[in-house]
């Protein structure tokens, strides 16, 4: 019980080198892409769960918003891939780095940005300032619109960093602690045991809503900006 509860979370080294890398590029591995006229089961059901998201995420969107599909796409994937790896023991977790996530949210929160003020510069100005709001109230809504527009990757990056990292910490946490009761009290450990398999069910649907949630806010933040 002297371990550290943060030991999970440190970028893992072979000699000293950093392997996060290939941590990172491992998912890519998961779906591979078939050359044959007619794909087997597995590649059919996989083929048809990402028509089916893309449809669900693209339904909003015209036809520049539909340009970032194979975008949205590869991330969901890869967010969903990493946290279901992240699971498995003795494994590392990089969507539990704040400054992956933050290297995910900005470059997508600024591209979304960016598109807004190129093509649609009146529409996404006019955010800034709510219809129908009183002269005196004006430059101080315009400066809160402008922090809540600033501050919204930082808000994908954390809820994603959060809840990820809090479920980590505390499966570690019931998992040591049915251990540690395994030989004091198998009845109390037992009970243990079912809370963290229960909870572990529950990690693997957060893994995979927490990655629609952080790609449903970026295909928001487009709409509003195509």
């Amino acid at each position: 019980m002297n371990e550290n509860l943060f030991s999970s979370f440190m970028t893992p080294t072979i000699v000293g080198i950093p392997v996060v890398i290939l941590i990172i590029l491992t998912p890519s591995i998961l779906f591979p892409s078939s050359s044959r006229l007619i794909s087997n089961r597995l590649t059919s059901l996989q083929q048809w769960l990402i028509q089916l998201m893309l449809k669900q995420l693209m339904t909003m969107h015209n036809t520049k918003g539909r340009t970032w599909a194979l975008m949205l796409t590869s991330l969901i994937l890869f967010i969903a891939s990493t946290n279901l790896l992240g699971l498995l023991p003795h494994s590392f977790t990089p969507t539990t780095q704040l400054s992956m996530n933050l290297g995910m949210a900005i470059p997508l929160w600024m591209a979304t940005v960016v598109t807004g003020y190129r093509y649609k510069t009146k529409a996404s100005l006019a955010h800034l300032l709510p219809q129908g709001t009183p002269t005196p109230l004006i430059p101080m809504l315009v400066i809160i619109e402008t922090i809540s527009l600033l501050i919204q990757p930082a808000a994908l990056a954390v809820r994603l960093t959060a809840n990820i990292t809090a479920g980590h910490l505390l499966m570690h946490l019931i998992g040591g602690t049915t251990l540690a009761l395994t030989s004091i009290s198998p009845a109390i450990s037992l009970v243990t045991f079912t809370i963290l398999v229960l909870l572990t069910v529950l990690e693997l649907a957060v893994a995979l809503i927490q990655a629609y949630v952080f790609t449903l806010l970026v295909s928001l933040y487009l709409h509003d900006n195509t």
